[in-house]
């Protein structure tokens, strides 16, 4: 299918109102094709992101749990996390997943990439399959990460989904994608 054509807004004015690790955000003022001006828009910019939909040698899906602060809750995800400088999607991917779960090895393909937000965000989070991995180390989650490891059966991660218990949109969609690809094979 063809792009949609490119149509950008002309920036004119730009000015950085914070730029912090985990929050950078900047304020412009632009003219849409239109002509109308918006005197501010606000553009948060962050690293690429990476998921992984991992899957054991037992065929066993490797999900972790963790308390989301912003929304107060705690969720089903994928394994997640940022692009750290120098490092590609995949090695990224690789990083993650055994940080946060001890798993790695298996055959790796990249599945999809979306954009978290493409009205305020820069970021896109790419997601990869990992398919065979097995536990190689001990978990080593960050100081600021309390994350617990679930390895679930295909069912099971359907009932999350249907239930609406992976509530975090970048780890849903791929999940989706996968079963809904995956239907006949």
């Amino acid at each position: 299918m063809k792009k949609p054509p490119h149509r950008p807004w002309q920036v004119l004015a730009s000015e950085y109102l914070a730029r912090r690790p985990w929050f950078t955000v900047r304020r412009e003022r632009v003219r849409l094709p239109s002509g109308v001006e918006v005197p501010e828009w606000y553009v948060f910019e962050f690293p690429d992101w990476v998921n992984v939909i991992a899957r054991t040698e037992e065929g066993r899906y490797v999900l972790v749990s963790q308390y989301r602060h912003a929304r107060g809750t705690t969720c089903y995800e994928l394994v997640a996390g940022c692009c750290e400088a120098g490092e590609t999607p995949l090695e990224s991917a690789r990083r993650e997943l055994l940080e946060e779960t001890g798993y790695g090895g298996g055959r790796w393909r990249p599945f999809m990439v979306t954009a978290p937000n493409p009205t305020n965000h820069t970021n896109r989070s790419h997601t990869f399959l990992a398919e065979g991995v097995r536990r190689l180390a001990p978990q080593q989650a960050e100081e600021t990460e309390d994350i617990d490891v679930h390895l679930l059966t295909e069912e099971e991660v359907r009932e999350l989904l249907e239930a609406d218990a992976v509530e975090q949109c970048l780890h849903a969609a791929p999940l989706w994608k996968y079963f809904a690809t995956r239907e006949g094979r």
